[in-house]
Parts: structure tokens; sequence; C-alpha cells
């Protein structure tokens, strides 16, 4: 005899108000990214704002003073190093099609190559223009620095937005989640910043030694592309390979070979050396992290994907380690 499936008016009106709530978010979903680069960003200094209160030196003064630098910081990569790396890079995005062709004809391969000689320049503008409109977008940067300062700037900062609604017990627990999940983040962006580094210097010293071209162009995209785990560095190594056997079959296995040596000084002595605080992610929950996060936001979504898989992690599990005691 069939079961019959009663569903209760309660969880109709949970599930209405659950879909009610997704949508409101998705609505709101700007807000939600300048929040959470903002925890990144006031994450990531808060332990020089924390060392210099240490030293005497009164919190409002010691977030302004760190904050500052930060800005100089941005101010000057963005205004003295991103112009001519720019060029560099939308010079090889206009002649990549031409590279392309030339290893297509040394070596017999046929493809068609509409779609590459059609779509391949436009990302030179299409990456102009993505920097523009993100530094174009003054209300995102703006609110996004403001929460940063004042993330930075409020030692107990779970205390003055959540004192209303919770408990002090709750309070505690939420400070304690909030602290663990502010040293991961922590971590893992300092972390991944000296990666990021490392790999570019490593790649633009083993190309410019070799003689490739646009050394310059892809040591800044290996060491952007380190950023998106077991995808990034494989994809970084592929303009180069196809440029070096566009000139010739021996600078093509050079730069192959380097990209090889690179990835194993990175997964043998810096991951485990730099990556030693953060616990990495399950390589599954990676994958899945950045497919949802592209589907969802793009680009921007591919780059706060591992964070933001991170931050979750930490509040599962830290919240599941307060309930046990």
């Amino acid at each position: 005899m069939p079961q019959k499936v009663e569903i209760s008016s309660k969880t109709i009106i949970f599930t209405i108000f659950f879909l009610l709530f997704l949508f409101f978010l998705w609505q709101i979903k700007d807000l939600i990214f300048s929040l959470f680069i903002a925890f990144i960003i006031s994450s990531s200094l808060k332990p020089a704002v924390n060392f210099l209160e240490k030293k005497k030196i009164p919190r409002p003064v010691s977030s302004i003073l760190v904050f500052l630098v930060f800005l100089m910081v941005i101010y000057s990569l963005f205004g003295l190093i991103i112009p001519p790396l720019l060029k560099e890079i939308i010079t090889l995005l206009k002649n990549f099609p031409l590279i392309i062709k030339s290893v297509l004809t040394n070596y017999n391969l046929e493809t068609n190559l509409d779609f590459i000689s059609q779509n391949i320049p436009s990302l030179a503008n299409q990456t102009l223009s993505f920097v523009k409109g993100v530094f174009s977008n003054l209300i995102f940067v703006t609110s996004t620095l403001f929460f940063s300062f004042y993330f930075l700037h409020e030692k107990k900062l779970v205390d003055v937005l959540f004192a209303n609604f919770f408990e002090e017990i709750e309070i505690k627990k939420i400070e304690v989640i909030y602290e663990r999940t502010e040293r991961r983040v922590s971590s893992w962006f300092w972390g991944e910043l000296i990666l990021m580094l490392a790999v570019g210097m490593m790649n633009y010293l083993g190309l410019t030694l070799i003689g490739l071209r646009y050394s310059l162009a892809l040591a800044v995209l290996a060491g952007m592309l380190e950023v998106i785990p077991t995808v990034g560095p494989i994809t970084a190594a592929v303009p180069a390979i196809l440029i070096g056997f566009g000139h010739s079959p021996i600078m093509g296995i050079s730069a192959a070979l380097v990209a090889f040596i690179v990835q194993q000084l990175e997964n043998n002595l810096l991951v485990p050396l730099v990556m030693k605080k953060v616990v990495g992610l399950h390589p599954i929950v990676t994958l899945i992290a950045l497919i949802i996060g592209g589907r969802l936001a793009g680009i921007l979504g591919v780059l706060l994907a591992v964070p933001t898989a991170i931050f979750i992690e930490t509040v599962l599990i830290e919240a599941q380690k307060l309930q046990r005691k």
C-alpha cells in the first residue's frame, strides 16, 4: 500500500521564505562581495595593527598607519607597474594568433583558427576593460575600503554588531569562530601572496635565461594564476610553451622544462613551507568551489572561491567544536 507524503504548512512557509532569502542575497551579491573582500583585507592587516598596539601605539593611530601603508602599496603597484605590464600583455595577446599559426605550420598540425583569430586579440581590450571597470566602480571600491578600515579599526567587531541580538555566551562563541576564521584567512592571504611572488619571480628568471619573449607578461600571468590551485599553474604554462615552440623546438622544450621545474619546486618546497599554517582543502572541494565561483561571479568568483571555501569550512568546523564542549 503506497505511503502518503504529507507536507506541513510550516514546511511550505519555511521553503518559501528560504527561497526568498536566497533571492535577496543574490540581489545584494555585490555588497556581499564587498564585505568579504573587506574581511580578507582587514584579516590580513590586523596582525600589523595588533603588533603596533602592543608597542603602546593607540589602535586608531595604528589602524590609520597600517591602512595608509596598504593604500600606498596598492597605488604604487597600479601606478608604476601595471601600465607597462599591460602594454606587454596586450602585445602578447594580439600576437598570440600568429604564434599559434606559426606552431601549427611548423609542425604540420591542422585546426580551425577562425575562433582564435577573431577572439584572442579581443582579450587585450577585455583585460584592459576589466581593470578599468574595477577601478571605475567607485562605489564598490570605496565601500570595500571603508568596510576594510572599519573591520580593522574595531577590535570587538562581533560584540558591536551582535550584542543586541544574542546573549553573552553566544557572543563569545561567535567571537571565537570569527577570530579563528580571521587567522586562517590571513594565513591563506599572506601565504598565497608569497607563493604568487615566488612563482612569478622563478618563471621570470627561468624564461629570461632561455631567452623567451614576453617573459615579464608570462611570469606575471603565472604568478596571478597561482591563486587558482591545480588548474592555474597548468594554464599558465601553456602560453609559454606555445610561444617557445613558435620560435623553435628547443625553445619550446626549454619553456616546458622551466614550467616543470617551477611546479616541482612549488609543490615540494614552497607550498609545504609557506602554507604549513593553512589546512589545505581537498582537491575535489577546491575544484567544486572554483566551478561554482566562476558560474556565479566570473573572474571575481574564481578569485574568491578558495578563501570562501576556507571561510565556510572553518566556520563549520569551529561551530561543531564549540557544540561538543
